[in-house]
């Protein structure tokens, strides 16, 4: 993964309502940018055309956030999430990313990514998880849609626990189903094994 640096610990925090744009290619190279992606990341519109837009990815961003976004973007979904950037000068700044695909006659051509400044409730908690997975203690997490989930058997308890009671007792019905063919077809078999069994 690319790792842009030097790095400062100078935040540039957004305005509301001036959004950062981007458009790029199938391969990530950037095709348009508006003139806050200039003025926020400090490079220039020439610097920014042509490049890959990981020129603005900052080294604190786990590769599972980015590898979350391309398996979206792939299967022709929207990814949101929050991303914490490099300016060319080394500071940082936070967004709300909404990558979308941008498809002519069905067929995907590129990617649309408009940012917003996000919460610092939002952005204290992608900090949080971001510093977890960089710090190889995210054992039992993965980002799925731009979003930290639990993965494993708690994970599923706590989905289970979460369901609707219909929900519950549709999905206990179907297990009780399914444990009773297993019975009657152990039981239908039976018979029929023991008897080749005299034969041989």
């Amino acid at each position: 993964m690319r790792t842009n640096l030097p790095v400062t610990n100078q935040e540039y925090v957004m305005l509301e309502g001036e959004p950062i744009v981007s458009k790029t290619d199938l391969k990530g190279k950037i095709t348009y940018v508006n003139p806050t992606f200039v003025e926020v990341g400090g490079y220039s519109e020439a610097e920014l055309i042509g490049a890959p837009h990981n020129i603005v990815r900052h080294p604190d961003m786990p590769e599972e956030a980015f590898a979350d976004m391309w398996i979206c973007l792939k299967a022709g979904q929207q990814w949101t999430g929050v991303v914490k950037n490099r300016c060319k000068n080394g500071n940082f700044y936070w967004v709300l990313a909404n990558v979308t695909p941008l498809k002519e006659n069905g067929v995907a051509v590129g990617y649309m990514s408009v940012r917003t400044k996000p919460s610092r409730e939002q952005i204290d908690g992608a900090d949080a998880l971001y510093r977890r997975f960089k710090a190889n203690q995210a054992q039992g997490m993965a980002i799925r849609q731009g979003v930290g989930v639990r993965t494993g058997v708690m994970a599923r308890l706590a989905a289970f626990s979460n369901m609707t009671i219909a929900a519950r007792l549709t999905m206990s019905f179907g297990l009780l189903m399914l444990l009773m063919m297993t019975i009657a077809a152990t039981l239908l078999l039976a018979p029929a094994t023991a008897n080749a069994a005299r034969w041989v």
